[in-house]
């Protein structure tokens, strides 16, 4: 098998795709959270502020998440086709609140009727609150693993076998966490008033987040089994839960400093290290088995040939700094406060 640094191609490119959807889920976190807040703005001033926030950035961020669902795709078909087809209702639910999400941010301020933008507002809120809580339901159903019988084909069952507790119970977290991080970027980009309605909306997110997290971490450690066998076998790694802890910790006492900036970059740190540590769960495993560990949808049995990995890999080489360029520029280019004119949602 060939390698290169010292990994073989099926590890690098599950590093790469990992990297991808930690970037989707860091910028469009707060993304949705802004979102989320939606309602919690009573004058339609506020809201316009909040949704012309994320306005030059919101599509341009979703670009990591085509590219992640490419890269699966490329790299590992197996996965990526097991995955669509056994959880096809959490995904559609998830592609069509996504349509709706785009459709209220383009289309509310078109028209000036009240019952026009109150009917957008409830759809652009519910849409963001949905993805967020989907996302979470994916990931925890991932962590536990799926009934992936002989032929890595999926046996269980619909949409209502995925919202297990465990799954409900990292979706409200993911939520929490995106709202607090859209509320922390919000504050970024406010003033008056309603930069101190998000001061406040940002401490009880804050408390619901660290409430939430502190049991799914509980419920993790108790009843998913095997969850620190790695950690027994390689302890250095025991360096990433420390890490997120503090990361989490670190969040709080920067807001409470007003360092929002700093707090936007340690709210952003827990969301990698989180996603760090289920990657360095599930490795090598994509798709754990509940039925059979053989079962499983490994990076090796799930992979594509190794002469396409390598030239996806130099294609990688070549267009992260373009993609890091271009990210740069964006976020420098809309710094600074909003101010609305003409051309605003």
């Amino acid at each position: 098998m060939e390698t290169f640094l010292g990994l073989d191609y099926p590890t690098l490119w599950f590093l790469v795709v990992g990297l991808l959807f930690s970037g989707y889920a860091i910028l469009e976190g707060f993304d949705y959270g802004a979102g989320s807040w939606h309602l919690f703005f009573k004058k339609d001033l506020s809201r316009r502020i909040a949704i012309n926030a994320i306005g030059p950035l919101w599509d341009a961020n979703q670009v990591w998440l085509v590219i992640g669902g490419g890269a699966l795709f490329a790299g590992f078909p197996v996965m990526y086709a097991t995955m669509l087809s056994s959880m096809y209702i959490p995904f559609m639910l998830f592609l069509m609140l996504l349509v709706l999400r785009s459709s209220a941010i383009k289309f509310r301020s078109a028209e000036k009727m009240l019952w026009w933008r109150k009917t957008w507002d409830i759809v652009y809120f519910t849409s963001n609150i949905l993805i967020s809580f989907l996302l979470g339901v994916v990931l925890a159903n991932l962590l536990q693993g799926l009934q992936i019988g002989e032929n890595l084909t999926y046996t269980g069952g619909l949409f209502f076998s995925f919202l297990n507790p465990y799954a409900i119970m990292v979706g409200l977290t993911t939520v929490f966490l995106f709202m607090m991080q859209g509320a922390i970027f919000l504050l970024l980009k406010t003033e008056g008033r309603l930069h101190a309605r998000l001061t406040f909306l940002l401490k009880k997110s804050m408390i619901f987040f660290i409430i939430s997290f502190a049991a799914t971490s509980l419920y993790t450690l108790v009843f998913l089994l095997g969850v620190t066998d790695k950690f027994k076998e390689y302890p250095a790694f025991f360096v990433i839960p420390i890490l997120a802890f503090l990361a989490v910790a670190n969040v709080p006492r920067l807001v409470s400093k007003k360092k929002y900036g700093q707090a936007l970059i340690f709210s952003s740190l827990t969301m990698a290290f989180l996603l760090m540590l289920v990657a360095f769960q599930l490795y090598p495993v994509l798709l754990p088995s509940t039925i059979n560990p053989a079962y499983s949808i490994t990076i090796y049995n799930a992979a594509s040939s190794q002469k396409s990995l390598g030239i996806m890999l130099i294609i990688v080489c070549l267009g992260a700094p373009l993609l890091a360029f271009y990210f740069a520029f964006l976020y420098r280019t809309f710094k600074g406060l909003v101010q609305l004119d003409d051309t605003s949602y």
